[in-house]
Parts: structure tokens; C-alpha cells; sequence
């Protein structure tokens, strides 16, 4: 079968003769048709961070875990093969022609799916959904979401959904801005244009507050986060750490007696399915537009480069099969 290989930093090896995976009792054997890069992607392929200290080559496959395809063999009762799904395989080996995978992190589509690549974005909104159903509620909360790739965007969107009272955008980039605004941002920040922390202030008439989200990982937006909320507020930390340790203002967390919060996506399967259903229906039927741009397979290493680089456009960057 097809896979991609992480040989070294920015370098990616297109293979085409791996050996199928075989599934194992209570499994499913997909063949995919289209697979997503996740940010979470660009740091073991840029080798940066915490990263610069893994050995290459990387696993073959790792660590893909976005995919949209068809069971052709099953070894798990109730799951038929014929069946169109969305699939986070095991292993995190989904840069692959074949995965295997089992439930719950598999979902039902309908077989007359339109456009079923566009699907994969409930991949990354399962996972917005396990975040949020481990915190408080939002109803008639000020929040900011800091970072608006498509896991930011997702974000931005179910905050409104679950009505937020105001939800702050901030990113460094205004092309994505444009998007927060889009899927129901009051405000946006140009981080590389303005204080956030002055500029949240402002909108909020020196309140700060009560839910921030930062959904990036690196060191100033996690610093930053960390001075939004306004006392006994809420931090939820969801992007990536870039390092394992970082700077990070803790004192002032701890005079503002802050509640901290984290979430990791791997455990998202029980969700898959209730995302499936939102992006089919009108409730996040939206999202699937940030499924952008598609990419035939034999062009992963340029897919791979203008994600790493910011590239317009980029959101949920999808190849397919």
C-alpha cells in the first residue's frame, strides 16, 4: 500500500510498497480516500521544539489520524464492510493508503454523503467537543479563543453555538481572522499588530474574561492567554506545549486564583459520532468550507511545506487518495 514516512526534519518519503495492516479481533480495516494534516503534525515534521530531540526516521504512517474511507474487512460485529466512515486510526499510523481502527473512534456516514472529504473536519470538532464537555459552561460567558487554525476556528464556532455571550478571535494573521469572523467572532486581534491583553481590555471594558482558550503551544500565546481571564476565570490550555518546559506566568495565575484546565485529543472516540452528526446537519454543517485546500496524494511533500509555513488558505489541509 501507499504511506508517507517523515525521513528528517521537512523531508517526506512517498512509499508504495508497505504492507497492508491486518485487523485484529474487534477491528476494521479502512481504506482511506482522503487523510488531514493536523498542526499537531508540523512539529515532527519541522523537527522544532520538543521535537528536535525525537529520532528520525519517523514511524511509517505517524501521526496521521484524520481519515475519511471505506471498511473492505471487518472483525468487529455491527460494523459492515461497505461502510463509509470517518476513522482515527490505531496508533496514530493514518498517512496511509490502509488503516485499521475500532471503535468508538469511528463514525457512520451516510453512503450518498455529498462530498465526503469534507467530513474530516468532524475529526477535529470531536475533539473541541471532549475539551468542552470537561469544563463549565458558556452560556452567557465572555471568551477568547487564542489561535485561529481550524482547531481555533472550531472553537470559535461551538462557543457561539453554545451561547457564549462574546467570543474574542486572536491570531496573528488576518486571513484567518476574516474566517473567525465568519464562523461568529465579535472581535478579532491581530496579535502581531496589537496587545492583546490592551486590546481584550479595552473590548471588554477592563472586565478581562471569563473562558480562555489557547490553541496554540508556543510560548508568548500561552503567556498571553494567561493574562485574559479576569479573577476566578477560566484557562483552557488545548494548543500543543512547544517544549516541555516553557516560560509561563504562574504567579500571576496564582493571585488571580485562575482554574486551569487541559485536554488532549486521542481520547476524543466517544465524540466521533455526535460530530459526525453536526457536520452533516445544520448545526456545523459550516465547517465543512475550512476543509481547504485539497491535494492529490503524490503532492504531500508541498502539502506538508505550506502548512508548515503559514500558507493562505491552509486550514484543514486534506489529501486525497
Amino acid at each position: 500500500m501507499r504511506a508517507i514516512q517523515v525521513i528528517k526534519p521537512r523531508k517526506i518519503a512517498m512509499l508504495d510498497d508497505v504492507p497492508m495492516p491486518e485487523p485484529v479481533e474487534g477491528e476494521v480495516l479502512v481504506k482511506c480516500s482522503h487523510v488531514a494534516i493536523c498542526g499537531s503534525n508540523m512539529g515532527p515534521y519541522t523537527g522544532t521544539g520538543l521535537w528536535g530531540e525525537m529520532k528520525y526516521p519517523n514511524p511509517i504512517g505517524w501521526a496521521g489520524h484524520e481519515n475519511i474511507g471505506t471498511i473492505v474487512k471487518s472483525r468487529c460485529k455491527g460494523w459492515d464492510e461497505g461502510t463509509l466512515v470517518l476513522a482515527q486510526p490505531e496508533g496514530y499510523y493514518g498517512f496511509a493508503e490502509y488503516i485499521v481502527c475500532r471503535p468508538p473512534a469511528i463514525a457512520r456516514l451516510p453512503q450518498n454523503t455529498p462530498d465526503p472529504g469534507s467530513m474530516i473536519v468532524a475529526q477535529p470538532l470531536a475533539t473541541v467537543l471532549r475539551a468542552l464537555s470537561q469544563t463549565d459552561g458558556v452560556i452567557n460567558k465572555t471568551c477568547a479563543v487564542i489561535g485561529q487554525g481550524s482547531q481555533g476556528l472550531v472553537f470559535t464556532h461551538i462557543l457561539r453555538l453554545m451561547g457564549a455571550k462574546m467570543v474574542i478571535a486572536t491570531d496573528i494573521l488576518d486571513w484567518r481572522l476574516d474566517w473567525a469572523k465568519r464562523y461568529g467572532a465579535d472581535h478579532v486581534i491581530n496579535a502581531a499588530k496589537q496587545d492583546t491583553v490592551e486590546a481584550v481590555k479595552e473590548i471588554t471594558n477592563g472586565e478581562m474574561v471569563d473562558f480562555a482558550i489557547e490553541v496554540v503551544g508556543f510560548v508568548d500565546s500561552l503567556k498571553t492567554a494567561a493574562y485574559l481571564p479576569k479573577r476566578n476565570g477560566r484557562l483552557f490550555i488545548f494548543g500543543m506545549p512547544h517544549y516541555q518546559t516553557q516560560e509561563f506566568p504562574w504567579y500571576h495565575v496564582f493571585r488571580k486564583e485562575l482554574e486551569i484546565k487541559l485536554s488532549v485529543g486521542p481520547e476524543c472516540g466517544p465524540f466521533f459520532q455526535i460530530a459526525a452528526d453536526m457536520v452533516l446537519d445544520d448545526r456545523s454543517s459550516c465547517l465543512r468550507d475550512m476543509v481547504t485546500p485539497r491535494m492529490p496524494w503524490d503532492k504531500a511533500p508541498e502539502a506538508f511545506d505550506m502548512y508548515a509555513d503559514y500558507a493562505k488558505g491552509t486550514l484543514k489541509l486534506t489529501l486525497e487518495l
